[in-house]
């Protein structure tokens, strides 16, 4: 018998590990962001009152009118673009990015890369 990897377990554990040290305050709350197979969703989350500020995904009434995937990077900068505007229009410039235990790299990057050039700083 074949032993597989369990990629779910190895991503939990690496997030585990980057949640010890992130932590989203009212100043500058988290930008946790979730890569599913086919979406990705990004949240503005402060950790101190637990609460979720914003939030865009590519399950969104205003992304699907785009008639972009989500499970591409073009989807990924959309969902990027979206969720800075609606931060900004709540007043939100500062966040601290949460990667949710992915690799900086393709879908993630191309998030994180789109909402800082659409005006969020981290």
């Amino acid at each position: 018998m074949i032993n597989r990897i369990d990629r779910q377990a190895i991503r939990r554990k690496k997030h585990k590990r980057v949640r010890k040290t992130t932590f989203g305050t009212t100043e500058r709350p988290r930008m946790a962001v979730f890569r599913s197979l086919n979406h990705i969703y990004a949240q503005l989350i402060n950790d101190e009152l637990g609460v979720t500020l914003v939030a865009a995904s590519s399950l969104d009434a205003d992304f699907k009118a785009a008639n972009e995937s989500g499970g591409n990077i073009a989807g990924a900068q959309k969902v990027g673009e979206l969720f800075a505007k609606r931060a900004l229009e709540k007043d939100i410039k500062q966040v601290v990015f949460d990667r949710g235990g992915n690799i900086y790299h393709g879908r993630i990057a191309a998030l994180a890369e789109s909402a800082r050039e659409a005006g969020l700083e981290f």
